[in-house]
């Protein structure tokens, strides 16, 4: 069975002007010039302490699948501005490039390199596109959804956004997405079946509605499903009707059974308020163990809050706003040129901004992380040029790349590298993992971080440095170019 990504065509889904770039780069005679090119974002959405990376899985299948159909090679024909040499170098194209990437499932920081591409610079601009809305998608949809299940503390959140993404393939992605962010089970069908995300979900308002009485709708629930069986009670009246009748059921239904009901669903009034009192009604019943799901637009505050607040609330269906990150529905990675090879050579390259967060970081580089050999704890990560191998070391001294007086020295420490070799000239050189395994991969790198960090607001600010080669090397091309930060 196909991939969601893998069963059309995607090379063409790309910005125009990387069309255009390549033709160029293959007039000038650039088709073998060596580039390097680096994926990072800026900003953490909604202003958190940590992003959390994610799509690779995908990228993997559509660079295994890159390819100008005949009906491209038409289309680009009809365009009127690309020469016949060039349209037959894309009747014959392969991917030669190298791929590093940061793993699925890793929390990440604004100006890291997620993934980095070296290889001919043609088909290194190609995939700018295809690269970034892989990535920045998964990448949003992940982050949102961690946010939201550790505003849970421990209660099971599920995944009901289906209806509400953005598209067909913002609905599967970003189940699958979401189920590395920590999500149990999904109400999409679709990614259950490509992904083997638990599919959860019970009854909808029109299923109450439907029968002649709210009890009766119930009732049938429970006989066609009585090992799975959780009643959605705001249909009418939460206290009146719902749970009153909803007992009844329990009561009529599964006890003679043996069967214990999971739960009832709330999705609308004050939910902290009704279930308190729902809590009450089901211990007064002997459902002591009758879980309660909220539902209705919540977030990662507003669960929050409601814990707070007391509400006896078991477990949580977030749609709208986990599916879409509706507070903050952009993630901003961008794909940036920092080196191009000459004569065996790097050559860094640079871009500069009035603006300092957009000055990029030159070079073919590596991502280190440094934890705490004692708590497991994740330090810092460190950004060095791409011959400084720093595994295995103890000891190493960062200083702030902008406030560089301030300098800490780091003992008793385990060095990892991030950036992870996917391709190699082109040949997958990386396998991916299961879902699930990813989905605790992200769990464990998650508690690495220290609480302050995982603050939603004001998070502690985790410190990203370069190694003082590569602080020195972007010096120096910013004095070159008049520039200061």
């Amino acid at each position: 069975m196909k991939e969601i990504s893998s069963a059309r065509n995607l090379t063409l889904l790309m910005d125009f002007y990387e069309m255009t770039m390549a033709a160029g780069y293959f007039e000038e005679g650039y088709e073998d010039k060596v580039a390097v090119f680096d994926m990072f974002f800026r900003k953490v959405p909604d202003g958190g302490g940590f992003a959390i990376t994610a799509g690779l899985e995908q990228f993997c299948e559509i660079i295994d699948d890159l390819h100008f159909s005949e009906e491209d090679i038409a289309y680009l024909r009809g365009k009127g501005c690309f020469s016949e040499k060039f349209l037959d170098y894309l009747r014959h194209f392969e991917f030669h490039c190298n791929v590093w990437a940061v793993p699925e499932g890793t929390p990440v920081f604004p100006a890291e390199p997620l993934v980095i591409v070296e290889g001919p610079a043609i088909e290194a601009q190609l995939i700018e596109t295809l690269l970034l809305v892989t990535f920045n998608h998964q990448s949003l949809i992940c982050t949102k959804t961690n946010r939201i299940v550790r505003a849970a503390a421990g209660r099971p959140v599920m995944e009901f956004g289906s209806r509400r993404a953005q598209g067909y393939d913002g609905a599967v992605l970003g189940a699958r997405a979401a189920y590395i962010g920590g999500v149990v089970g999904t109400a999409c069908v679709l990614a259950d079946r490509q992904y083997g995300i638990p599919a959860l979900g019970t009854m909808a308002h029109s299923w109450v509605q439907m029968f002649p009485s709210e009890y009766e709708a119930f009732k049938r629930y429970a006989e066609l499903y009585p090992t799975n069986c959780t009643l959605l009670v705001d249909t009418y009246s939460v206290l009146k009707s719902g749970v009153p009748n909803a007992i009844r059921v329990f009561d009529e239904v599964l006890a003679p059974m043996g069967i214990r009901p999971k739960g009832v669903r709330i999705d609308s009034g004050d939910i902290a308020y009704l279930s308190k009192k729902v809590r009450r009604m089901l211990d007064a019943a002997g459902y002591e163990d009758c879980g309660i799901c909220a539902s209705n637009s919540l977030d990662e505050y507003i669960v929050r809050d409601l814990l707070v607040q007391g509400a006896q609330l078991d477990s949580f269906g977030i749609g709208e706003n986990l599916i879409t990150s509706k507070s903050s529905p952009v993630f901003g990675g961008v794909y940036k040129l920092a080196a191009v090879k000459e004569d065996g050579a790097y050559v860094p390259k640079i871009k500069i901004s009035e603006t300092a967060e957009k000055i990029t970081i030159p070079h073919l580089k590596n991502l280190y992380r440094i934890y705490d050999t004692e708590t497991g704890k994740a330090m810092a990560d460190l950004i060095t040029m791409h011959d400084e191998e720093l595994e295995g070391e103890t000891t190493l001294t960062l200083f702030d790349p902008v406030e560089t007086w301030k300098k800490r020295t780091f003992t008793n420490i385990r060095v990892r590298r991030l950036n992870t070799p996917i391709y190699q000239n082109g040949k997958r050189m990386y396998q991916t993992p299961p879902l699930e395994q990813i989905k605790q991969y992200c769990a464990g790198q998650v508690d690495t971080l220290w609480d302050e960090v995982k603050r939603f607001e004001n998070p502690h600010r985790y410190y990203v440095d370069l190694s003082q080669r590569l602080w020195d090397e972007r010096q120096k091309l910013l004095n070159e170019y008049g520039a200061s930060v």
